[in-house]
């Protein structure tokens, strides 16, 4: 009988190895492109409270002409 326990262990280990196989490789797209729309929606509903009243482009559409920030030309200077 001990030798039949010793002989389960292995098995039931393939087995899980097999379930987990399957469930890591499952298709993954179905998920990402829902909450990809999400965030699309999201953006634009934080456009949308932005612009004023009057449809005047509020501060986020008015500095997204340039999204990097301006940085400081001086030039470095290193101590040796």
């Amino acid at each position: 009988m001990a030798v039949l326990v010793w002989l389960l262990i292995p098995l039931f280990a393939v087995v899980g190895a097999a379930i987990w196989g399957s469930w890591a490789s499952r298709n993954k797209t179905i998920g990402d492109v829902a909450e990809l729309a999400g965030y699309a929606r999201f953006r634009d509903a934080m456009e949308r409270s932005h612009a004023g009243a009057t449809g005047t482009p509020g501060p986020a559409t008015a500095a997204s002409a340039s999204a990097l920030p301006e940085r400081d030309t001086a030039p470095a200077t290193t101590t040796g």
